[in-house]
């Protein structure tokens, strides 16, 4: 393969920050392998980038989306079942692990306009000709789950996406949602900040409808006749509030197993106080053309053909939500690979299998090609691979209600996963579109690599291109051309790396192609027909990702030296001290001069650490020496947690990356220092910088000690 060569833009980058932030250039480099040992994982990687089959893809999830299965549901145990029989059938040693969690389901639903005239909401997405799954009677009603029980009736207020900016907007207007019921509109937020901001300011109920500006008509042709959300669709969708802690609401901090302490529903934080609702443009239609008061700012207007108001007293809306909160079993996927020279040091793949509805999108676009991940490599030990290092591959169960099938899996093997977790691969739904990589900043270099090494499945016949050639770092426009630096995103939250990351400091990495399926996210129209109509249609994407994911896992199994490198996560690090210095007049109040002074100690770290590791390239027979080299290596992502966590929410102990606590999956980067300053809070920015110092200064001291171990190779 063609290696990418290094553009005008990429060699700025190199003379700002070093060309060592561009390695590697080489086509026959591998991190952490020496000559011996690349030949072969060479050998056995291109065996198994020759193995994943779209058409077994394309199989797959017509089978697995041939019903509604939600978490909860016998359907999902169906699901899961299915998939423990495909590993077995694979060759693979694989088992169920049974939790259990509060899963709600909904009782009653209603949603009435009682003024200025009468309307009652469907609340019901309609089956579309030709899709036979859209017709499914096996589908629960939409809801969102964990939202409070509650029968209300008051005026309806429109608040544009629900985040505390747009109530500092309707203040300055003179409007108070105190005693009255909320609309909110998807987008500018995950969902349960919506309802949380709301009950912060004294709402009663709240409503979140799917504006046809975001994901309808306004973007393109709706379904059947394009991908675009139709008038009648519903996004469902969980509410729980996880930016506090994710997993089961009633066992925070210990794994919800049959049998286990459960706490008292009233004594659960995470959960929602006011009733909630997801309703359809089509739904909110007249709500919000009845509504009196301020013309709503540009900002807020979206794509329904009226003038948008702000609402004060005309519209009133009578609002029942009823929830069954029964406790309902989850069945986690377990497969496992054992290593053959370091058993003790694990890598964990995993996409989750439950879907609001049928989920061909999400999140059967993952988890099946995972499902091809697990085959080649079934395939490769029945050729006569043994990785080096304990594989272990994870259907999680419970993802879409809050993470929870993860999360009582990380909860039950914590200090197993503390001490021997390498790194966490996750996926979860993918389209076909670009390559999307997001996750810690050690494993950069590591994904460039793998990126390099992977065919682009968009390239033209004939004329073969690695997907490093046409991957864009995050903030590049879609249409623009690469510009040749290599960059991955940082990790919030909103899918099953949560867990592994932001709470046991375990390296993490999110892998996708971009799709557009924001026009049927978590609605009966994510199935088979729209995906295989609308996404990716060949289903080369698929392969492409499971072609990716097992190249990653190969070589991370495989690698003598673990390819975790430094230098990036100091340099990107020191970028968001920039930003934070930016945010405010505040910058004079916050003293960052320790980060930055650890930050440079950093950087030399890393410097000397790179000139021993290509002084010493690994040989073989010095694995006990590698074996403790390697532990200080996968160990660095916990150097970066710390107890006690983040103000008000400890469970999210990262440092470097954490969910915002109003954006709910979207990062915020040095969350502790950067939420601080927001609130205009020196005292609190104060007290996180010097717990920044603290775990750099540690990630120093073990980056010191490996330097020095590796001069002994």
């Amino acid at each position: 393969m063609k290696s990418p060569g290094i553009s005008a833009a990429a060699l700025a980058l190199g003379a700002t920050l070093g060309l060592r932030l561009l390695y590697p250039a080489a086509q026959d480099t591998l991190r952490g392998y020496d000559a011996a040992s690349q030949a072969a994982e060479l050998k056995w990687e291109q065996q198994a980038r020759a193995i994943p089959d779209p058409g077994k893809i394309r199989a797959a999830m017509e089978r697995l989306s041939n019903q509604a299965h939600l978490a909860g549901t016998p359907q999902s145990k169906e699901t899961a079942e299915y998939l423990l029989a495909q590993l077995r059938e694979f060759g693979l040693d694989a088992h169920i692990e049974q939790y259990e969690s509060m899963l709600p389901q909904p009782k009653s639903r209603t949603l009435e306009m009682t003024a200025p005239v009468a309307f009652r909401a469907k609340l019901d997405e309609p089956p579309v000709p030709g899709d036979k799954n859209s017709a499914d009677p096996g589908m629960i009603p939409s809801f969102n789950a964990f939202s409070g029980d509650g029968d209300v009736t008051a005026p309806l207020v429109y608040v544009n996406y629900g985040v505390p900016a747009d109530y500092d907007t309707l203040k300055e207007r003179g409007i108070d949602v105190k005693g009255k019921i909320v609309i909110a509109r998807y987008g500018g937020s995950w969902r349960g900040i919506k309802p949380k901001v709301a009950y912060e300011h004294g709402a009663v109920g709240c409503l979140i409808y799917s504006d046809p500006k975001d994901d309808g008509y306004f973007q393109g042709d709706t379904y059947p006749k394009g991908a675009y959300r139709p008038a009648d669709g519903i996004q469902r969708g969980s509410v729980l509030d996880m930016v506090l802690y994710p997993g089961d609401p009633l066992s925070p901090g210990w794994a919800s197993e049959p049998g286990s302490k459960r706490l008292p529903v009233a004594e659960a934080t995470t959960l929602m106080k006011i009733p909630v609702l997801p309703i359809s443009s089509a739904d909110a239609q007249p709500l919000l053309a009845n509504m009196d008061g301020p013309v709503a700012p540009e900002a807020w207007r979206g794509a329904l053909p009226f003038t948008y108001h702000m609402g004060k007293s005309a519209v009133k809306v009578h609002l029942k939500v009823a929830m069954d909160n029964s406790t309902r079993p989850l069945y986690d996927v377990i497969a496992t690979i054992p290593g053959s020279e370091y058993p003790d040091q694990w890598i964990l793949f995993g996409n989750h299998h439950d879907a609001w509805v049928h989920g061909a999108s999400d999140p059967l676009s993952g988890a099946t090609a995972q499902l091809e991940t697990a085959r080649a490599l079934a395939e490769l030990t029945r050729k006569g691979w043994k990785p080096k290092r304990t594989i272990k591959i994870g259907f999680w169960d419970g993802e879409e209600y809050g993470l929870i099938g993860s999360t009582e899996f990380m909860e039950k093997h914590a200090g197993e996963l503390s001490e021997k977790l390498v790194a966490y691969i996750n996926t979860d739904s993918s389209g076909a579109g670009k390559l999307g990589l997001e996750g810690s900043h050690t494993l950069e270099a590591f994904l460039q690599e793998v990126a390099r090494d992977v065919p682009d499945p968009d390239a033209p016949a004939g004329t073969p291109k690695s997907l490093l050639e046409s991957y864009r770092s995050p903030g590049e426009k879609n249409n623009a051309k690469p510009s040749g630096a290599f960059h991955i995103g940082p990790l919030g939250s909103g899918s099953d790396y949560t867990p592994f990351l932001q709470h046991l400091g375990i390296a993490a990495i999110n892998i996708n192609f971009s799709g557009e399926d924001s026009g049927v996210y978590h609605s009966v129209y994510d199935d088979f027909y729209w995906y295989s109509h609308f996404s990716d249609t060949t289903f080369v994407h698929g392969r492409a990702l499971a072609q990716f994911t097992a190249t990653s896992v190969l070589r991370l199994a495989d690698a003598p030296l673990l390819p975790f490198e430094f230098s990036r996560l100091q340099s990107t690090v020191t970028g968001y001290v920039g930003e934070i210095e930016k945010l405010t007049t505040m910058k004079s109040k916050v003293d960052l001069a320790g980060v930055r002074a650890e930050l440079a100690r950093l950087e030399k770290t890393s410097n000397a650490f790179e000139a021993a590791w290509n002084r010493s390239l690994p040989k073989p027979k010095q694995a006990g020496q590698l074996a403790a080299i390697n532990r200080i290596l996968y160990q660095s992502e916990r150097d970066l947690t710390l107890d006690p966590g983040l103000p008000g929410r400890p469970w999210f102990r990262h440092r470097i990356y954490a969910p915002g606590k109003y954006t709910g999956y979207a990062v915020k980067t040095l969350p502790g220092i950067r939420e601080a300053v927001e609130l205009n809070n020196p005292t609190e920015a104060a007290e996180q910088a010097k717990q920044v110092v603290q775990v750099l200064h540690t990630l120093g001291d073990k980056l010191e000690q490996a330097t020095k171990m590796l001069g002994t190779l």
